[in-house]
């Protein structure tokens, strides 16, 4: 007689164990407690054996009859029911030590050692905010390609473009690593090209020397034999790297102690900028202080309560030797590779370079969030440039 809910319900318990049979091997176990447990009893390789199915009524019925076609469809292949399942939790309890956290940590301990300290954090540090959320618990050998995308998407999505670039190839040397020690079979993130799947960032390409170049500029700029204002402006600019319209329209009234805060109108994205003055820029605007009169840094030599013009410092540039081969602009460029090189978070140096455009309240968190690491950063690049300066 087959079994219902009716029937297992009625069932009391007795003061010993006993079993109700569903047909086909499958019992319910009645215990003196009032516990009544699902099992299977089956014969392999003339052997009678005992699985559990688990508890009723959590493992209802119906399930424990599903389980058992499973089982009955295991036996006709030659597979023991029970081995199969003592290999599939051992698979389980490998995938977990396998999960994709814990091998990027394992990438992470192996790749850190030839990084920058400040580099490696950063790096960890995007992974533990960006990607292990959505990737962090899963089986790095389950991970496929568009489940990857799926938490690139996501940077993308709050405008972080060059962030979620970043993440991807972040993914793909962990993969790599896998793949390389057995962990996985392959590397989704190598079916993914970034300019596939992520919106194109709009770049103008500005003329400017490598990197390598910088210390002769440097000292050329010192040499400078032109207009004071224009070489203070140039060295301004190496310690700022702030764009030549921000620069040259600079006033007075805009510096704040240790602090020069650029007001929206004077921005490319027309939010506040705050750049933290390191002490050979306070240096420099003292020497600026002693010769430009007025309410401007750097007001025109022929232009009457006017800015210096854009083209006084191409000029100079080009009068260094540098014509086609640097401008302005450029002092951005070297300043963001270098410090990058570094090792210095990313989005203290985007936010120095005031590339984001953001609301008065994002604006505003992200000053007093990274103000003081930043000062800490722009310190650090004045010391360098003093550094390369003299070889």
């Amino acid at each position: 007689m087959k079994l219902t809910d009716t029937i297992i319900k009625a069932a009391k318990p007795k003061d010993k164990r006993y079993s109700l049979p569903d047909g086909n091997g499958l019992l319910l176990w009645v215990q003196p407690n009032g516990k009544k447990s699902w099992r299977y009893r089956y014969y392999f390789q003339g052997k009678e054996k005992m699985l559990s199915l688990g508890f009723y009524p959590g493992q209802s019925l119906k399930k424990a009859r599903e389980q058992l076609a499973q089982f009955k469809e295991q036996l006709a292949q030659g597979i023991d029911p029970s081995i199969h399942r003592q290999e599939q939790k051992q698979l389980a309890t490998i995938a977990k030590g396998n999960s994709f956290e814990s091998v990027t940590r394992d990438w992470w301990s192996h790749w850190s050692t030839a990084r920058t300290p400040r580099h490696a954090g950063y790096v960890i540090r995007r992974m533990e905010a960006d990607i292990f959320p959505v990737l962090g618990n899963k089986p790095i050998n389950e991970i496929t390609a568009p489940l990857l995308l799926m938490a690139i998407k996501k940077i993308e999505a709050r405008g972080a473009v060059d962030i979620a670039k970043r993440a991807l190839s972040t993914c793909g040397q962990v993969f790599r690593y896998a793949v390389a020690h057995g962990l996985a079979e392959r590397n989704p993130a190598a079916d993914i090209k970034p300019s596939d799947v992520l919106k194109p960032t709009k770049k103008t390409n500005y003329a400017r020397l490598d990197q390598r170049e910088l210390p002769e500029l440097l000292r050329k700029i010192d040499n400078y034999d032109g207009q004071p204002l224009t070489r203070y402006a140039l060295q301004l600019m190496a310690l700022t790297f702030v764009r030549t319209s921000e620069l040259i329209g600079a006033r007075w009234d805009e510096i704040d102690g240790k602090l020069w805060r650029i007001p929206a109108e004077r921005m490319k994205m027309k939010t506040p900028h705050i750049v933290p003055l390191s002490s050979q820029a306070i240096t420099l605007l003292d020497k600026i202080k002693e010769i430009a009169g007025g309410p401007l840094l750097f007001p025109g030599e022929r232009r009457e309560g006017k800015a210096m013009s854009n083209n006084t410092i191409l000029y100079a540039l080009y009068r260094m030797g540098y014509h086609s081969r640097m401008t302005g602009h450029g002092f951005r460029g070297i300043a963001s590779t270098i410090l990058h090189e570094q090792g210095y978070p990313h989005e203290h140096i985007e936010l120095q370079l005031a590339h984001t455009r953001r609301n008065a309240v994002s604006a505003a968190y992200d000053h007093a969030v990274y103000l003081e690491p930043r000062a800490r950063m722009m310190q650090d690049w004045a010391n360098w440039l003093e550094k390369v300066r003299a070889g």
